[in-house]
This record gives C-alpha cells, sequence and structure tokens, in this order.
C-alpha cells in the first residue's frame, strides 16, 4: 500500500501547490495528490479526496518520482560540445579526416578566420586499425589550425599549425595526453562570458527537460563566480555542486570553502563540492593504471599513468579533509583504484572514487567499509565495451561492477561524466539496468541493478521514494520506469520537472 505521511503546514505559510492525480513511482499504482508548500512535499491524500490547495498541477496519472542528479559533469564542456564539429560517429583515423576535411574546406560563408582553430569532439582511436597520420591530417585541414578531443576528455589530436600554437612544434603525431591535453582543453575555452554563460543557460535546460535537478560539475576551472554570475544573470533550472582541484586547494582554503555550504546569492542553488584530484587516465587512451599491461601497446608507460603518486594524494587529501572538503578521486584502472581507496583509508577523508571502472576483487568491499561513494558512469560501460574486451581482456568480470558494489553494502552515484556521454540519466539508468544499447547483447549482465536502485543512485537523497518534508525536486514521466524496458527507460518522456517546487520543465 501507498504509505501516507502528513506534515502540518507552518503557521504562515506561504507558497502552496498541489500535483493532483499522480502514482507514485514504485508505489501501489494507486492515484495520489500531492501538496507542496514552500518548496517542499508537505503531504500526500487519495486523489480526489480534497480540494487542490494554491495552483493545481494535473498530473493525469503520470508517475511521480524524485528530481534526478548526475553526479559527474563537465558543464561548460559540455555546453560547448554543441558547437564543435562531431566526430563521434567515426571508427577510423580515415574518417576523421573525412570530417576534418569536410569542416575545414574553404567556405566563402563561413566567418571564422584563418587564425582560429576548428575544434572538434568525440573521436576514440583506441580501436583505429592504423597509427594517426600527422602528414595526412595537415592536408585535410586546408592550412587550418585543427585541434580534436577524444571522447574520454584523455587525448587531443592537433595538426601541425595547431601543435604550433601550443607550443608542441615537431610532434611527431600530434596525439597527446594526459596533462598536456588538459592545457589544450583550458586554453581554447576562449569565448566571452557572456557567449559561454548563453550556452550553459541552453545547457541547462535541456537537462531540465529530461529530469535533472541538479549536477556536479568536475569543470576544471575555479567555478565559485561563473555559477554565482550565472544563476544571478538567470540560469536557474539546476542545483550545482562546484568541484575544487588541487590548482585552486589553497584558494578553496583561505575562503574557508567547505563541501556542503551553500553560497549565499545564488537561490540556495550553489553549494561547495568536493575536492577533486585526477589520478590516472582513461582506458580509451590507455593510459588507466592497471596492475597489467596493455597488450600490444609499446609505449614508455605499458600500464597506463599514475599522474598522482600514492604518498603526493595522500598529503592533499589529508589538507583537504582538515579545512572540510570531501574527496572525489578519479581511478579508473584497478591499480590506480588501490591507490585510491588506500588514501581514503589512510586520511580518514569522506568522498568518492570518481568512476571506479575496473576493480580487484578486493577492493570492491573496501567502499562499503570506508564510506566511500562508487561514483559511475554506466554508459562508459556501452561506449567501452569493445575497448574492455580488447585491453582488458581476462578482466571485465571486474569492469564497472555496480552490481558487485551493491551487495558489499556500496553506495552509488550514477552520472555522465558529459562531455564524454551525454547529460541524460535515464541513459544512465537504461545500462545500469541493462548493460546494453544498439540491440547488441547485454555486456556482463550478472552486473545489472534494478531500476529502483538505478533511480535511487540518481537522487541526491540516495532514495528512489517521494516523503513528506523533503525538498520538492521531483520529476513528472509519461510512463511508470518500474516497468520499462532498458530501450523504454532510456527514451522516457518528461513530462515537468519541478525544483524547489517551481517549474524547470513542463509539458503538460
Amino acid at each position: 500500500m501507498t504509505e501516507f505521511r502528513l506534515r502540518a503546514a507552518r503557521p504562515g505559510s506561504g507558497i502552496r501547490r498541489t500535483l493532483t492525480d499522480v502514482r507514485l513511482a514504485g508505489g501501489d499504482g494507486r492515484p495520489v495528490d500531492v501538496m507542496l508548500e514552500d518548496g517542499t512535499v508537505a503531504e500526500f491524500r487519495p486523489a480526489g479526496t480534497g480540494p487542490a490547495e494554491g495552483e493545481e498541477t494535473r498530473g493525469d496519472g503520470r508517475w511521480l518520482l524524485p528530481g534526478l542528479w548526475d553526479s559527474h559533469v563537465h558543464f561548460t564542456q559540455w555546453a560547448q560540445t554543441s558547437r564543435r564539429f562531431d566526430l563521434a560517429g567515426t571508427s577510423t583515423a580515415a574518417e576523421v579526416l573525412a570530417t576534418v576535411d569536410a569542416h575545414t574546406a574553404p567556405n566563402p560563408d563561413t566567418s571564422a578566420g584563418s587564425d582560429e582553430p576548428a575544434v572538434g569532439f568525440g573521436f576514440r582511436d583506441a580501436l583505429w586499425p592504423y597509427a594517426a597520420d600527422l602528414a595526412a591530417f595537415d592536408r585535410a585541414s586546408h592550412g587550418r589550425a585543427v585541434i580534436l578531443i577524444a571522447g574520454d576528455l584523455h587525448c587531443v589530436w592537433l595538426n601541425s599549425a595547431a601543435l604550433r600554437q601550443h607550443g608542441h612544434a615537431g610532434h611527431a603525431t600530434g596525439i597527446l595526453r594526459e596533462e598536456d591535453a588538459f592545457a589544450v582543453h583550458r586554453s581554447i575555452e576562449s569565448a566571452p562570458e557572456r557567449v559561454v554563460d548563453g550556452w550553459v543557460r541552453d545547457a541547462a535546460d535541456a537537462a531540465a527537460a529530461r529530469g535533472v535537478v541538479g549536477i556536479v560539475d568536475f569543470e576544471m576551472a575555479w567555478n565559485l563566480e561563473s555559477w554565482t554570475r550565472r544563476i544571478a544573470a538567470g540560469t536557474l533550472a539546476l542545483r550545482a555542486r562546484f568541484g575544487i582541484y588541487p590548482q585552486d586547494l589553497d584558494r578553496a582554503i583561505a575562503e574557508r570553502l567547505q563541501s556542503g555550504q551553500i553560497l549565499p546569492h545564488t537561490h540556495g542553488l550553489l553549494e561547495v563540492g568536493s575536492f577533486k584530484v585526477i589520478t590516472d587516465g582513461s582506458l580509451n587512451t590507455r593510459t588507466a593504471y592497471c596492475v597489467e599491461p596493455y597488450p600490444g601497446v609499446a609505449d614508455p608507460n605499458p600500464h597506463g599513468i599514475l599522474n598522482v603518486p600514492p604518498g603526493e594524494l595522500i598529503d592533499l587529501m589529508s589538507r583537504a579533509r582538515n579545512a572540510g572538503l570531501d574527496s572525489a578521486i578519479h581511478a579508473i584502472g584497478d591499480q590506480a583504484n588501490t591507490h585510491v581507496l588506500d588514501a581514503f583509508a589512510a586520511t580518514g577523508s569522506r568522498g568518492s572514487v570518481e568512476h571506479a571502472q575496473l576493480l580487484s576483487s578486493r577492493d570492491i568491499v573496501r567502499f562499503a567499509e570506508l564510506g566511500v561513494t562508487a561514483s559511475v558512469q554506466p554508459e562508459h560501460a556501452m561506449d567501452d565495451r569493445d575497448v574492455a574486451d580488447r585491453y582488458w581482456a581476462g578482466r571485465t568480470d571486474r569492469a564497472f561492477s555496480l552490481r558487485s558494489i551493491l551487495d558489499a553494502g556500496g553506495r552509488l552515484a550514477l552520472g555522465s561524466d558529459a562531455p564524454v556521454a551525454p547529460l541524460d540519466p535515464w541513459q544512465a539508468i537504461s545500462a545500469a539496468v541493462g548493460r546494453s544499447r544498439d540491440g547488441r547483447a547485454p555486456w556482463h549482465p550478472e552486473q545489472s541493478v534494478t531500476v529502483a536502485e538505478a533511480i535511487a543512485a540518481s537522487t541526491r537523497t540516495g532514495s528512489p521514494t517521494i516523503r513528506a518534508g523533503q525538498v520538492a525536486d521531483l520529476v513528472l514521466v509519461d510512463r511508470d520506469p518500474y516497468t520499462a524496458c532498458p530501450e523504454e527507460l532510456r527514451r522516457m518522456p518528461v513530462a515537468a520537472t519541478i525544483l524547489g517546487g517551481r517549474d524547470t520543465f513542463n509539458a503538460l
């Protein structure tokens, strides 16, 4: 039966609203009316048993569930991605260069100057049959500087003109990885603030249209002023927690920022997030730090790259912990995850491992033991399954181990890592539940989770249930997610998104 929890209205309470004839997702299916007051959920009652209070929104039997969070995004990069030419459909270097040729061919209608680089996004070179050819890249670029960003963000491919601009003249292939790639990312974010802020507002509205009420923003920059400015200018569709990188740790400590702190003058929408460290690379770039070497990789670092040694990581996390900051530590390879969990144990820090893609069997249980959240991106398993089968052969039974982490008592938080995957929580939920996409057979279906578990991991509270007294961050959908198949989950139609009692999206 539906559990009805009532909370008495406070004397002098303000704005009221009633959602009539809705069904609670995961409940018994009986329609209810839900009263909202001052931005919180105040009361549930059987549908039609009393008058609507305040503004009425008719649900017409739709399903109501908690508002959804994306626990790992790079939001400015996500907002910019739609302005970059798309390489996601390419599978070889030749296909990439054909796209470059088409985009940079002389066009009298283009307004871009020759000194402005063309930027593409989304190539994945891990399974290319032939290596990158810089001379061919230069020929395809028609004299223009071109920067191509890999789909995993850990690699860029620059032609000779762009290499000269970025201090890498004479590089043999133009492929830059890890810190060199991140430096290129930072240097090309040169659009005026007002332009970028407009893109961000559009991206926030698009996220709200998919049921998103909040994001954890790990953009590789100092984002306090950026988000404060955006909110003041009217970007009000999302709550945002912003991460802090090592280069800004001293600044955060000096400003006495602490995780969970709500920033003033932001309508309660902006919150200090976690201290973020990137300890290793990625699978597609073959830089995720692993116990076993990558097969066929004749590289000075055949096991991947450890960006931050264990001792340095412990020192950084200790400083953050002493300042009141949680830690969110990027680790993809199994050896990197071991180092990171060791650091959580040594420092007593709270927080999350970001990605946690390949885990040793002994580390799976440590998430629960240490109280560390596994912040995972299920859609990456769909993007990376073929690469994992090649480069992590014989180990994929412990890759993207969502079921194992939950069964060991650990906590999951789902995200997208946008722009690596689209900022759409329904795609993450679908991948977590079905372990499949595009009609392919499920990949390691033994690691699937239930719909309730996936929804819980996509909420701020970690629960799939709406309760009286909680903030009215809600999403109304056109079909019952608990009876939907994975492909239906991926396309879930959203009817309305409510943030603190107000609409951020409404298609009713």
